[in-house]
Order: structure tokens, then C-alpha cells, then sequence
């Protein structure tokens, strides 16, 4: 009898590592997640107050994903996703062109950030104004930076 639990017990540690480890491959075998067809486009979008991104105040802040769909906590992110198509995710093109603003030379400065992806690049860019007036006018009314 007791060769026999002997047989028993190790007929059933066998069994068990034995399946366990089928159970194991099987798991790792899985087949990976499908990939989304569209490149990723997730932003961060700050307004602070200072001249130095490390230092300034970050006064609002909103996040923008564009790909799928566009959404995040951004106001506006369906406008703010075309806007940045139209300028292929190149920040420095949304200031592009004159200003049609009056502004007051007062020395308050407003600093814009946009970290992220975007179609799949990163993206890091900050630009300095010298006040709030500046900043509405250099941006010619865009949706990307209105929140």
C-alpha cells in the first residue's frame, strides 16, 4: 500500500506541473491585442504663468487625444485636433501669420506647453508671450490653446 500512495501522489504532482504548464504555455501563447489602425495623438496642453517651462505656474491645463477619436478634457478637442492636422501637429505653424490685436506692451508672461504624441512622434514645445493679449493675438483665435 504504500508504494501505491507513492504512485499516487506522484502520478498526481506530475499530472498537476504537467497541466499547469500547458496551462501556462496556453497563456502566453495568447494572441497579442490588435493594434489600432491610427497612430497615437495624446496631449498634454498647459497655460503658466513665467517665462521658464520649469519654473512657471501652470495655470490650466487639459489633455487631447485626437486618434480615434477626438477627446479629452480640452473644451473643444474635435476643433483642436483639426487645427493641428491642418498644421500636421507642427505648434510653431498654429502662430503663424499676423496679428490683427492691439496689445498693451505690459511685461506678464504667458507660456505655452504641449507635451505628447502626436501620429506616433513625440512632441515637446513651449513658446513664451510677453502677456495674455499677446498670446490670443499670435494665435489668431485657435481652438488648441482656448481653455
Amino acid at each position: 500500500m504504500r508504494r501505491n500512495s507513492h504512485a499516487i501522489f506522484a502520478t498526481f504532482t506530475a499530472s498537476t506541473l504537467l497541466f499547469g504548464g500547458f496551462a501556462t504555455a496556453t497563456a502566453q501563447a495568447a494572441p497579442a491585442k490588435a493594434e489600432s489602425l491610427y497612430a497615437p495623438s495624446a496631449l498634454v496642453l498647459t497655460v503658466a504663468r513665467g517665462e521658464d517651462p520649469l519654473t512657471a505656474t501652470v495655470e490650466r491645463a487639459v489633455t487631447l487625444t485626437c486618434a480615434p477619436t477626438a477627446e479629452g478634457t480640452h473644451p473643444d478637442p474635435a476643433a483642436a485636433c483639426k487645427e493641428l492636422a491642418e498644421v500636421r501637429g507642427k505648434f510653431s505653424e498654429l502662430t503663424a501669420g499676423p496679428s490683427n490685436r492691439t496689445c498693451t506692451r505690459q511685461w506678464d508672461p504667458v507660456l505655452v506647453t504641449a507635451h505628447g504624441v502626436w501620429q506616433g512622434q513625440q512632441v515637446q514645445f513651449s513658446t513664451t508671450y510677453g502677456n495674455a493679449c499677446e498670446m490670443a493675438g499670435s494665435m489668431n483665435d485657435s481652438a488648441v490653446f482656448a481653455f
